[in-house]
């Protein structure tokens, strides 16, 4: 009789829930339920979502649960629980400003923290409240992100003192150590000043049980998405995780904690102990999807055309910042083709150099990752693009190393649902399930790509 647990993805478009079972890992059932669009959201709304999706599930025996989600996103309760505005998400910038003013404060952030801080952090976030909607800060009684409030819903508890998180969602809010598993308590004043006896989420260790739904099934920590994706594909110490789905995340899996000065790797902590540097770009999939749109052609067209060019493009390079970038970051890079002449550019070019263009970028962000000491063994590639032959091929080529491409899944759910059963079952690690190996795609070396990544290397450093 299959033991069975719940793994839940509670990201900015929608909610997935995977059942798996517990010591096999065996898929049993999963399904999804959307989200409201916008970079401000109520939060009652994902749990909503996620009632919806589980009671798909009601004639099933969960025995227990746990919930990856997205990151950074800023839940603030007043003292009876209650929700005092809209959830400001992960992508909201309009606390930017606020990121700089705590990085003046704290130049030496990036050593406690891991990261320098962008808008996307809780503590800019928080600062941005306590600036601009005073009375509502007045209010704050407890602060938790979107994964620990969803998982404390579940418990039906009231009191903010068993709001629970992991490490690996801590390390995104900007006043935690992922070194000592402390909270930076003079970061969090300077964000809310004039507050004291604010709640933040109990820091509960990797496979234990953080609390009981309130029908008793227990709770797993849960984990923040990027953390609970790297679980989820079974990478470890010395596995680099190259992400293509609407923006690009290149994060690996490192036994030290990192601490870029320059602010382009976020020191984050994964879900089993260890760490999680992370450099991210904001152009991945959605520039294929909008230059094969100029190319009239569909996504498999576009990857077939792309493959009928040499490697290199015969010289034509495309950088995709087609919304800014964020690694380096320059918010208000445009998309730039170079190199263009009467023979090279052509559709095939165009669409190679699309691909050439953002796995580069992937290069660079890894590039950023190395330089803080950290070694990779492996090369996993995941996300929507994952899938396309071309992606994969022009990846191993421009990375020269072999590209290791798991089989398609919901990536982050499988971690939560893995993270469940470390719980469940009590193991001393999480469990090692027998899925699908991944693909291997090895392409040969080409002087053209190398000369085609330093290149771009060049141009992403100089925009």
């Amino acid at each position: 009789m299959a033991r069975i647990v719940a793994g839940v993805d509670s990201s900015t478009q929608s909610v997935k829930v995977v059942l798996r079972d517990a010591e096999s890992g065996e898929l049993i059932a999963q399904t999804s339920r959307p989200h409201p669009d916008g970079t401000e959201v109520d939060p009652r709304e994902w749990q909503i979502a996620l009632d919806s999706a589980l009671e798909e599930f009601s004639a099933q025996k969960i025995e227990a649960i746990s919930i990856g989600g997205q990151q950074h996103g800023m839940v603030v309760l007043d003292s009876k629980g209650e929700v005092i505005r809209k959830a400001l998400l992960w992508n909201d910038t309009r606390s930017s400003n606020e990121a700089e003013e705590i990085n003046a404060e704290f130049p030496n952030i990036h050593q406690r923290t891991g990261s320098k801080l962008v808008a996307s952090f809780t503590a800019s976030k928080v600062r941005w409240l306590s600036k601009n909607e005073p009375e509502n800060a007045k209010q704050v009684a407890g602060i938790a992100l979107p994964h620990d409030w969803l998982s404390w819903k579940l418990t039906g508890s009231k009191d903010l003192r068993t709001i629970f998180t992991d490490r690996s969602d801590a390390s995104g809010t900007g006043y935690f150590d992922p070194t000592t598993n402390q909270y930076c308590g003079d970061i969090f004043s300077f964000a809310l000043p004039g507050q004291s006896g604010v709640h933040l989420p109990t820091l509960v260790k990797p496979g234990a049980i953080a609390g009981y739904t309130s029908s008793g099934v227990p709770i797993a920590c849960g984990a923040g998405d990027n953390a609970a994706a790297a679980l989820g594909v079974g990478a470890t110490v010395g596995d680099l995780v190259i992400s293509l789905g609407t923006s690009g995340t290149a994060f690996a899996i490192s036994d030290h904690g990192t601490h870029d000065s320059s602010g382009e790797v976020a020191g984050f902590a994964d879900a089993t102990g260890n760490f999680l540097p992370l450099a991210c770009t904001l152009n991945a999939a959605k520039v294929f999807a909008t230059i094969a749109k100029t190319l009239n052609l569909s996504f498999e067209d576009f990857s077939s055309m792309a493959l009928q060019a040499n490697p290199g493009a015969d010289g034509l390079r495309f950088l995709p910042h087609l919304d800014g970038e964020r690694t380096p970051n320059r918010p208000n890079a445009k998309g730039q083709f170079h190199g263009i002449t009467h023979s090279n550019f052509t559709p095939p070019n165009i669409a190679r150099s699309a691909i050439e263009g953002v796995i580069a970028g992937m290069v660079y962000a890894w590039r950023a990752v190395e330089k803080l000491g950290v070694e990779k063994k492996r090369i996993l590639l995941i996300g929507g693009a994952a899938k396309n032959r071309a992606v994969q091929e022009i990846a191993s080529l421009m990375f020269s190393a072999e590209i290791l491409v798991p089989e398609s899944g919901e990536y982050v759910a499988d971690g939560a649902a893995k993270q469940a059963a470390w719980a469940l079952l009590q193991t001393e690690t999480a469990p090692l399930w027998n899925l699908a190996q991944p693909m291997k795609v090895s392409a040969e070396s080409d002087s053209r790509t190398e000369e085609a990544v330093a290149s771009y290397l060049d141009l992403i450093s100089s925009i």
